[in-house]
This record gives C-alpha cells, sequence and structure tokens, in this order.
C-alpha cells in the first residue's frame, strides 16, 4: 500500500484505480482530531495529484461508527481560542478540496455518521450507508451547533428537515437518510462490502479527462447565477469537444463497442 506507513490515524489504500482511505480510530469512534483532519486532507491531495487514481473511497474503521465528529476532547481542550479557530480551518480545507478533487468520491458509511462526521459523507459525491448507521447532528445535545456542516447540509438536505435535525438533535436512520436525501442508498450488512465495490469501480471505468472536466464543472455552476451558469457550462462543453475522449466514446457508442 503506497505510502499508508505515513499516516498514523488514516489508511490510504490504491487498488485498480481506486484510492480507499480509512478514517482509523476506531478505539475513539474515529473521531475527527486535528492530526486526523491534517492526514485526510494530505490524503485526499495525494489522491488528487495521483494519475493512477480514478475515483476516492472514503469509510471508517471498524463496524458500528463511521465518524462521530470532532474530537472534543482535542478542542475542548485547554488550548487558547485563537489556536482552536485555526484547528478548525482543517474541517473547511476538506470541505473546499473535495469539490475539487477531479475525480469522483464515494463515502461508505459503514456506521454512524454524526456531527462533523456528517460533514465529511456529504462532501462526498455519492453515498452508500450500510442498514443500521444513522446519521445526526446531535451537537445541540452538547450545548454547541453544527456551525462547520450547516452550509454543506443545507445544500443536501430540505430545509425543513435540516432545521428538524439541527434544532431537535436527533438522528435519522439510514433509510431516512436516502428518502431525505443524505444518502443514495442504504444496503443490509451484507451486502455492503459488493455495493461499495460495485459503483467504485464503475466511477473508475469511466474516462478520467471527462470525469475530471465535468466533476468541476458540477461543483463550480451551483452556487452561480443561472445566466452565468449557462454561459459557463456552455464553455465546458465546447471543451470537451476538443479531447480525444468524446471522439473515442462516441465512435464506441455506434460501434456497439467499449470505448
Amino acid at each position: 500500500a503506497d505510502g499508508a506507513l505515513s499516516y498514523e490515524q488514516l489508511l490510504y489504500e490504491v487498488s485498480d484505480g481506486v484510492a480507499t482511505v480509512t478514517l482509523n480510530r476506531p478505539e475513539q469512534r474515529n473521531a475527527l482530531s486535528p492530526q486526523l483532519l491534517g492526514e485526510l486532507n494530505d490524503a485526499v491531495r495525494r489522491a488528487r495529484g495521483d494519475e493512477s487514481v480514478r475515483a476516492v473511497v472514503l469509510t471508517g474503521a471498524g463496524e458500528k461508527v463511521f465518524c462521530a465528529g470532532a474530537d472534543l476532547g482535542g478542542f475542548a481542550a485547554d488550548a487558547p481560542l485563537v489556536e482552536k479557530h485555526f484547528g478548525s480551518d482543517l474541517f473547511l480545507e476538506f470541505f473546499r478540496l473535495m469539490p475539487r478533487l477531479g475525480k469522483p468520491s464515494l463515502c461508505a458509511v459503514n456506521g454512524h455518521a454524526l456531527a462533523g462526521g456528517l460533514g465529511l459523507v456529504l462532501s462526498c459525491d455519492l453515498v452508500i450507508a450500510k442498514q443500521g448507521a444513522t446519521f445526526g447532528t446531535p451537537e445541540i445535545n452538547v450545548g454547541a451547533f453544527p456551525y462547520m456542516i450547516m452550509s454543506i447540509i443545507y445544500r443536501n438536505v430540505p430545509r425543513k428537515k435540516v432545521n428538524e435535525m439541527i434544532l431537535l438533535g436527533e438522528r435519522l436512520s439510514a433509510t431516512d437518510a436516502v428518502t431525505y436525501g443524505l444518502a443514495n442508498k442504504a444496503v443490509p450488512a451484507e451486502e455492503f462490502e459488493a455495493a461499495v465495490a460495485d459503483w467504485a469501480s464503475k466511477l473508475a471505468s469511466k474516462s478520467p479527462v471527462l470525469m475530471r472536466l465535468g466533476h468541476d464543472a458540477m461543483y463550480r455552476q451551483q452556487d452561480m447565477a443561472l445566466d452565468d451558469a449557462l454561459d459557463y457550462l456552455r464553455s465546458q462543453l465546447s471543451l470537451t469537444f476538443s479531447t480525444e475522449d468524446i471522439q473515442e466514446g462516441v465512435q464506441a457508442f455506434f460501434e456497439k463497442r467499449e470505448p
């Protein structure tokens, strides 16, 4: 596994074009320490720069928990306020990196995804949840509020449902997560690994050039005014016409073969 040794709280492995990034603090419920967040951001940058990586899977070690959120011990410790302020910047860095990954990401939610951990989930393009996993923003129950992930969650989930999650601090089941747009599908535990592998291999099989152009466009256009978005997307289409990949893809389609 390339570079797996350089991380202490994270596993990073590349196989068949898929980089699997695993939060690896199972005893701490994969809580996001400043170190783990730093290693996670490094792994995302590594995957982005590696041409052999065509898709990224993000998951958690252990059976029960994907990620319980920020490491309250680390962030609530007796550190100066300004240090905590800069520490939370590691979250923002991850949220900014994922739309600029240039390749598709799949979150394999192997267990509970709570608070900041839910932000990690929603930053991925696609989400497969294992039945029994729950999703929630319990911050209000410990005297906090999901400030860091609010903008991410409101961009994915209907507003009234977000209000309910944030204000009541209750959890959604994996099935509810699909209903309200936090996940793409929920699968039984025994089918989970196969479902993740299936989608990951499909994502990794697409044209990396078109995936990068298209993936960038997906995120660039979402906060543009409509006219600006239409102009921008038209320019990206014109750029696509200049690639060999579209010519090969269309030709393969007419010749009824794999590109």
